[in-house]
């Protein structure tokens, strides 16, 4: 699986973590940056980033680290088709996809260490969606139609 990674200049201190358990969960990581905290780099264009990635097909998940999660996850989940969410426990990371399909992690250096922050990129590359319960897959489908009414108003 080929996973979009990106950090804004605070989630930088999660990126080994991050990177090495990605690799550890046998994925291939897309390093989008960044790599240095010196230089002030906006969460949006991360999200933007990883976004993108997914978009086109060139990543299956993603994961998103800023300064508490908040910021990632409120732009990441401004694009179409981006299910992302903050995970700061181990159920919400892997149950988020098995039941909601969740294809974004969003992960706050200020709020978890390392050794948590390696558990949960773990938890959510090695879950699948539930495809056996048809639940959640009608519940995708209500938000799937969500996206398109919204982008029908604005147009």
């Amino acid at each position: 699986m080929k996973v979009a990674v990106a950090f804004d200049h605070r989630g930088v201190e999660l990126r080994e973590a991050v990177l090495e358990s990605v690799a550890q969960a046998g994925c291939e990581a897309i390093d989008l940056g960044v790599v240095d905290s010196s230089v002030r780099v906006d969460y949006p264009d991360r999200a933007a980033d990883v976004g993108k990635q997914i978009r086109s097909g060139q990543a299956e998940r993603g994961i998103l680290v800023c300064g508490s999660g908040v910021g990632a996850c409120v732009a990441a989940c401004k694009m179409p088709g981006i299910r992302a969410a903050i995970c700061h426990d181990v159920y919400s990371a892997h149950q988020g996809v098995e039941h909601d399909d969740m294809n974004v992690l969003c992960l706050g250096s200020g709020i978890i260490g390392q050794a948590v922050a390696r558990e949960l990129v773990q938890a959510f590359l090695g879950a699948r969606f539930n495809t056996s319960d048809p639940r959640y897959a009608a519940r995708l489908e209500k938000v799937a139609q969500m996206e398109r009414d919204a982008a029908e108003e604005i147009s």
